[in-house]
C-alpha cells in the first residue's frame, strides 16, 4: 500500500470515528424561556434555563421533549404542555397547563444565549 492511500484511508477512518461527536441539531445550546400566563390562576410569569443537547430538551425544572431539525417545539415543563416554533435565535409559541386544578393558558418565549 502507498503512503498516499494509507494517508487516504487514515484521513476516511478518523472521519468516520469523529463526526457522531458532531451530531448536533441547529437548535443545541442554552436557551432562556419565559412562560406568560394569559388564563387561569398559574404565575404571572417564570423564567426557566433550559438546554437543548442534540435536539432533547433538558433543565433543573421537570422537562421533557424535543425541538426537530425545522424548530418545531414540543415539550412538557412542570406539566405544562407547550408547543410552538423556533426559528435562529428565538421562538415563541403556547401552553396550557393547570394549578390546583384550574386550567391555565398563555404564551411563552425564548431566545438563545
Amino acid at each position: 500500500m502507498t503512503m498516499q492511500r494509507i494517508i487516504v484511508l487514515g484521513f476516511v477512518i478518523a472521519t468516520c470515528l469523529i463526526a457522531p461527536a458532531y451530531a448536533q441539531t441547529p437548535y443545541d445550546g442554552l436557551w432562556n424561556v419565559t412562560i406568560l400566563t394569559k388564563a387561569g390562576s398559574c404565575e404571572p410569569s417564570v423564567r426557566y434555563p433550559l438546554t437543548v443537547t442534540d435536539g432533547k430538551v433538558s433543565g433543573a425544572a421537570e422537562v421533557s421533549g424535543s425541538i426537530g431539525r425545522q424548530g418545531i417545539v414540543k415539550v412538557s415543563i412542570r406539566g405544562a404542555y407547550t408547543n410552538g416554533q423556533l426559528n435562529g435565535n428565538a421562538g415563541s409559541g403556547k401552553w396550557n397547563g393547570e394549578s390546583a386544578g384550574i386550567p391555565c393558558s398563555g404564551r411563552w418565549e425564548a431566545s438563545r444565549q
